[in-house]
């Protein structure tokens, strides 16, 4: 380190030193038994008209812990958990703790292929599944244990004793990888537990006491979601995803919303859920324009600013937003330290971008089954003084602000953020190369007028060949969750080059939504209902023309679109439709 940095470093070790963890609990597991003796009658988890009390909630997951334990679940052996969203996916999320495991969350809805690929990669021996869901996955060499009626019944509903410790692995998450297929990110148990002690630190029993928990299990916000509330006497709050809260039966009892600023915009103009103070918003730039918002129509006491990656356990720095005033990702948790170097290694000067480097206990082991891309990325820490540590190097450039605060310029690779989701592009185009029809493939993001971010898939087909959107949609969603499809494609005879022969994505066209793509025959609207719904579709679409039989996620539509579709028909109609209504039958004629 060049002396000139030592005054800069001493300075920034000092204001983001992590907290000791030694004085904390050793695993969630303790944090949850210690809120079940403190609040053994109070609600920990309500979905629809169901809900569990702390004692009932310990009971179930202990009785699932003992069996599991039988089954050869003990510290480091990973448990596949495959449910649908409600009272048993948090019953066996803590049993597998409980049990001294990790769990691999494994969401229903993804394509057969992708789930194949991340149960062969993570090697479970279990896979906690129920019958509908097992029905529908591909086949697993392991134990498949089919939850449903008593038949856990029979075991024991004692706390078993604690087996594992602060080193063991806590939770495998996969994220988009840029070689065609996902990574496990392995999160240990003193890494979970350090971001719950910086949770129970900053947040009030009033602003956890109902979270709407509405991220699937597979994203690291459900972390948050799930164990803050029940590691501090709160109740979660489940619902399909958070654009369903005014669905909720149990919308009343909401304190605390906690998801991405592109959901939050849509949200903005639903029903004013009466009881939320606290807003939690990551995974997006969060502008100064949505925040004020927040605070205009729900009168909110806090919006918090928070970022982090999956391999920092959550989040990593936040802020408390005001009304007004620049947009600021904030400073590091209380568990983590944040430094910001330059290509050379060194720390930057205030003003000056780098890249953000992440430390403390929050810091995960590394991928899984990946030596080589973990010692890439988690590098030793040249500012700590504790033996072995290491910082993860995220890709993300930076800079401080003259206060101390971060401020986020954007990505360093090819990795980006649509909707909160974090994508790599690599992993579309290899899927997109597969199909015989295209040559070659290049996926990039673009924004419409108001600022909404798109995935473009720009193609070069094979000669004579004229795909058809549709198929090239449906073949990506054998290998892709939902939010990794395109919503638009391109196809082009060439792509632009720069002077040195690489694509230049700079120069790509802007591309415009329309169903000029679709082989679907256009049929105009029969009825006075169905001429006011496709207008509605194109004011939401933002294109001229739809038919009554196309497909509203062929024409770019997205969860948040048809939230802002499914607004204005409940007020137009006064009628009551689901989001799973609509994802049924998401045409004209359908609706």
């Amino acid at each position: 380190m060049a002396p000139e940095n030592e005054s800069k470093a001493h300075f920034l070790k000092t204001m983001h030193a992590p907290l000791k963890p030694k004085i904390w609990p050793e695993c969630v597991q303790h944090l949850f038994e210690a809120q079940v003796n403190r609040t053994p009658d109070a609600v920990a988890a309500v979905n629809e008209d169901e809900q569990l009390t702390y004692a009932q909630l310990n009971q179930r997951a202990n009785q699932l812990a003992h069996y599991l334990r039988r089954q050869g679940v003990c510290p480091e052996v990973r448990v596949g958990v495959c449910l649908e969203r409600g009272l048993d996916l948090i019953v066996s999320l803590l049993a597998i703790f409980k049990a001294g495991g990790a769990y691999v969350p494994l969401d229903p809805s993804y394509p057969r292929g992708r789930l194949a690929y991340m149960l062969a990669d993570a090697e479970v021996p279990v896979l906690l599944t129920s019958p509908t869901v097992q029905q529908t996955l591909p086949p697993n060499p392991g134990k498949v244990i089919s939850l449903q009626g008593n038949t856990l019944l029979h075991e024991s509903s004692e706390n078993p004793p604690s087996w594992a410790i602060p080193e063991n692995l806590a939770y495998v998450l996969y994220t988009s990888g840029s070689t065609g297929q996902p990574k496990g990110v392995m999160i240990s148990q003193k890494s979970v537990v350090a971001f719950l002690h910086w949770v129970q630190s900053v947040f009030l029993p009033e602003d956890l006491a109902g979270v709407c928990a509405g991220t699937s299990v597979n994203f690291d916000l459900s972390v948050f979601e799930l164990f803050g509330p029940l590691s501090w006497g709160g109740t979660v709050i489940l619902a399909e995803n958070v654009l369903q809260l005014t669905q909720l039966p149990a919308i009343d009892r909401v304190t605390l919303i906690n998801t991405v600023p592109s959901a939050m915009r849509a949200l903005l103009d639903q029903v004013i859920p009466p009881a939320v103070r606290t807003v939690n918003l990551a995974g997006e730039l969060l502008t100064t324009e949505v925040v004020a918002a927040i605070y205009h129509h729900w009168k909110v006491k806090s919006v918090h600013d928070l970022y982090g990656p999956s391999e920092a356990t959550t989040y990593a720095t936040y802020a408390v937003r005001a009304h007004t005033g620049p947009a600021t990702i904030g400073k590091a948790l209380a568990t983590t330290t944040t430094d910001v170097l330059n290509q050379a290694g060194y720390l930057t000067s205030f003003g000056e971008a780098g890249e953000l480097y992440i430390g403390g206990p929050q810091v995960a082991r590394g991928y899984l089954q990946r030596a080589a891309f973990t010692a890439e990325r988690f590098v030793p820490h040249p500012y700590s003084s504790e033996p072995g540590a290491r910082m993860y190097r995220t890709g993300d450039r930076v800079r401080y602000q003259s206060d101390g605060n971060l401020e986020f310029l954007g990505r360093l690779d090819h990795q980006v953020k649509v909707r909160g989701f974090r994508i790599e592009l690599g992993e579309i185009e290899v899927v997109l190369r597969q199909q015989s029809e295209i040559q070659e493939a290049v996926v990039v993001v673009q924004e419409d007028e108001e600022g909404e971010k798109q995935l473009v898939a720009f193609v070069i087909p094979v000669q004579d060949l004229s795909p058809d959107v549709s198929n090239l949609q449906r073949f990506l969603r054998t290998s892709l969750p939902e939010y990794m499809v395109p919503t638009n494609f391109v196809f082009l005879k060439n792509f632009p080059l720069t002077p040195n022969g690489k694509i230049d994505s700079k120069a790509l066209p802007t591309a415009a939504m329309s169903r000029t793509n679709l082989r679907t025959r256009y049929v105009p609207p029969r009825t006075g209902q169905e001429k006011l719904l496709t207008e509605i579709w194109c004011t939401v679409l933002k294109i001229d023309q739809v038919g009554i039989h196309d497909n509203f996620f062929e024409l770019g539509g997205h969860s948040l679109s048809a939230i802002r579709l499914i607004s204005r028909v409940q007020q137009q109609w006064h009628l009551d439709i689901s989001l799973k209504d609509f994802f049924d039958k998401p045409t004209v004629a359908g609706l």
